[in-house]
C-alpha cells in the first residue's frame, strides 16, 4: 500500500513539473514528465488529461483525443474531463479531418471519395483554390461520377465563374439525368450568363423531378424578371411565396435579379405582403 502511494505522490511530482514546463513552452519537455506520471499511476485521469492538452498543441490530434477519451473513462463524472474534449473537438476537428483525409490519399492516391471529402473541408476553410485541384483530381479518378463535377461546378459558381459551371453541370445532367439539384444549378448559370432559353429549359427539366420546390419557383421567377417577362415572373413570384413567405422574402431582400420589377405595384406587394 505505501509503495503504491508512493507511485502516486511521484507521479503527482511529474505531472506537476509537466505543467510548468507546459506554462513555459517547453512542449516535448511536459510530455516526457506526463508519460512519467502515466507510467507510476496508469489511472491518473488528470495525467492523461495534461498529456492530451500538450499533445493537441504538438497537433498529434489521434494521441491528444485518445488521451482525453482515456480520462473521461478514468472521471466520467468529470465535468472538466468533458469541457477538454469538447475544447479540443471544437478547436481541432476540422484540421484533424483534413490530415487524416491528407493521410488516407497518401496511402491510397487513387481514393476519389478521400479528395472530394477533403476539398468539401478546405472550402469551408476558404482554401478554393486547393479545394479546386482536389476536386480535379476526383474528376480524372472517376470520370463516370457526377459527385465530384458538381462540387466542381459549386464551387465555380462561389467564384462567379458560371462559364466552368455551365460545362462541369452538363456533365452532371449527362452523368445523371434525374439530378435535380444538377438541372436546377445549370438553369441558375444559364440565366446568370443571360442564355435564357437554356436557363428556362433547364428549370423546366428540373420542374419534372421536383415541381413543389419554392426555390426552384423563385428561380424560374427571377429569370422571367431579368428576361423581361413581368407577368410570368410575378406569376411565380406569387406561387412561390404562397410556399414559404418568410424564406422567399427574405431571399427578394438582397437578390438584383428583380430590379426591373420595383416600383410596380404588383411586385411590391408581393415582395412586401400589402
Amino acid at each position: 500500500m505505501a509503495d503504491k502511494k508512493d507511485h502516486i505522490g511521484l507521479s503527482d511530482t511529474h505531472n506537476s513539473r509537466g505543467i510548468e514546463l507546459a506554462d513555459r513552452g517547453w512542449l516535448d519537455e511536459a510530455v516526457s514528465e506526463f508519460r512519467k506520471a502515466i507510467e507510476l499511476d496508469p489511472e491518473s485521469a488528470h495525467a492523461h488529461d495534461n498529456l492530451a492538452t500538450v499533445l493537441a498543441e504538438k497537433k498529434h490530434f489521434r494521441e491528444s483525443l485518445s488521451e482525453y477519451l482515456r480520462a473521461i473513462e478514468l472521471e466520467p463524472d468529470s465535468a472538466t474531463a468533458h469541457y477538454n474534449l469538447a475544447c479540443f473537438l471544437a478547436t481541432n476537428a476540422t484540421e484533424m479531418a483534413i490530415a487524416e483525409y491528407r493521410e488516407a490519399i497518401e496511402e491510397e492516391p487513387d481514393y476519389p471519395d478521400a479528395h472530394v471529402n477533403l476539398a468539401l473541408v478546405l472550402v469551408d476553410q476558404g482554401e478554393l483554390a486547393e479545394a479546386k485541384k482536389e476536386l480535379e483530381l476526383a474528376v480524372g479518378l472517376a470520370p463516370e461520377d457526377s459527385l465530384p463535377r458538381h462540387e466542381l461546378a459549386s464551387l465555380a459558381m462561389e467564384e462567379g465563374d458560371f462559364r466552368s459551371a455551365i460545362a462541369h453541370l452538363k456533365e452532371v445532367v449527362r452523368l445523371s439525368p434525374d439530378d435535380y439539384e444538377g438541372w436546377l444549378d445549370l438553369g441558375v448559370c444559364y440565366a446568370q450568363k443571360g442564355i435564357y432559353s437554356e436557363a428556362e429549359s433547364a428549370y423546366e427539366r428540373a420542374r419534372t423531378l421536383n415541381p413543389s420546390d419554392p426555390l426552384l419557383t423563385y428561380d424560374q421567377a427571377a429569370l422571367y424578371a431579368q428576361w423581361g417577362r413581368a407577368a410570368e415572373a410575378k406569376r411565380l413570384l406569387g406561387q412561390a411565396i404562397a410556399a414559404d413567405p418568410t424564406k422567399v422574402r427574405g431571399w427578394l431582400g438582397s437578390d438584383p435579379m428583380f430590379d426591373s420589377l420595383k416600383g410596380d405595384p404588383d411586385f411590391e406587394a408581393l415582395a412586401h405582403g400589402g
